[in-house]
């Protein structure tokens, strides 16, 4: 259903008037989405620290020949938070109900991060209702390197959100200080930052569900392993040359039955999308 949810919110606006908020009941809880555009759905499905606002630059480019779906994951930014149910397959689970209650299946899925986890778990649940899937910049839990990819100094944050209780107590009153590590990594602009850290984790409840997400790893672990074997869902899995997650791409492929290849090197500017 269309909600008053930030209706006015400036975030909306910059997208087009075709761009709407929407909040609807799925799974014992609530999402908020953005919906504009027209054709073949693409449901895109951001990671951490963000929400569905990652994708803004290219959703008005997007809408010009598919109906865009941008959701903020259980928990997230304006989903509502619940006290359980993080698990990717379970967050999978979320989206295959809204896509099903708005009659816009099969889908095309863009998952990064944590979103490509919930990705692959959709595509595996529920591969009559995806049309193909695209898998950036994230590590599948249990497949071939996962265990030397959670080793190394820059996933030291996993460990840490993953002990409960002990990260909220340590992040809460600090939580604009623990995200600003995360975005030195990327080109993140002020506003995109004051975003991410008023609206998509501003809140107790969305603290908390960023690392009950981290804190259901073993369950996604668990998940994926009774996954070997490709289906019929074309999958485009990539990263980039410094992605620390890079490497893991052959070996995804090689344990899934996929084949690997690469694109040429290329780069992006956000204000020629």
């Amino acid at each position: 259903m269309t909600s008053s949810y930030r209706q006015h919110d400036p975030t909306l606006a910059a997208l087009g008037k075709e761009f709407v908020f929407h909040i609807e009941e799925v799974n014992e809880t609530t999402l908020h989405y953005v919906r504009g555009g027209e054709g073949s759905t693409v449901v895109l499905i951001h990671g951490f620290p963000q929400d569905w606002f990652e994708y803004h630059a290219i959703m008005p480019r997007l809408a010009r020949r598919f109906t865009v779906v941008a959701v903020d994951l259980r928990g997230v930014g304006g989903s509502a938070a619940t006290p359980c149910g993080y698990d990717a397959a379970n967050m999978a689970q979320d989206t295959h109900e809204l896509i099903s209650q708005l009659k816009l299946e099969p889908v095309y899925l863009v998952g990064h991060d944590i979103g490509g986890m919930v990705t692959f778990a959709f595509m595996r649940r529920f591969p009559e209702a995806t049309r193909g899937a695209m898998i950036l910049d994230a590590p599948i839990p249990r497949i071939e390197g996962w265990n030397e990819a959670m080793t190394g100094p820059a996933v030291w944050h996993v460990g840490f959100m993953q002990v409960p209780g002990l990260a909220e107590k340590l992040v809460a009153d600090r939580t604009v200080d623990y995200l600003d590590y995360f975005f030195r990594f990327g080109k993140f602009s002020p506003s995109e930052r004051e975003h991410y850290v008023k609206e998509a984790y501003g809140k107790v409840s969305q603290l908390h569900a960023m690392f009950e997400i981290y804190r259901a790893f073993p369950a996604n672990e668990k998940f994926n392993a009774a996954q070997r074997g490709r289906n019929d869902v074309p999958l485009f899995f990539g990263a980039g040359d410094h992605s620390p997650f890079a490497k893991l791409v052959p070996k995804f492929a090689d344990g899934y039955g996929y084949t690997a290849g690469r694109i040429a090197g290329y780069q992006t500017r956000k204000d020629k999308i």
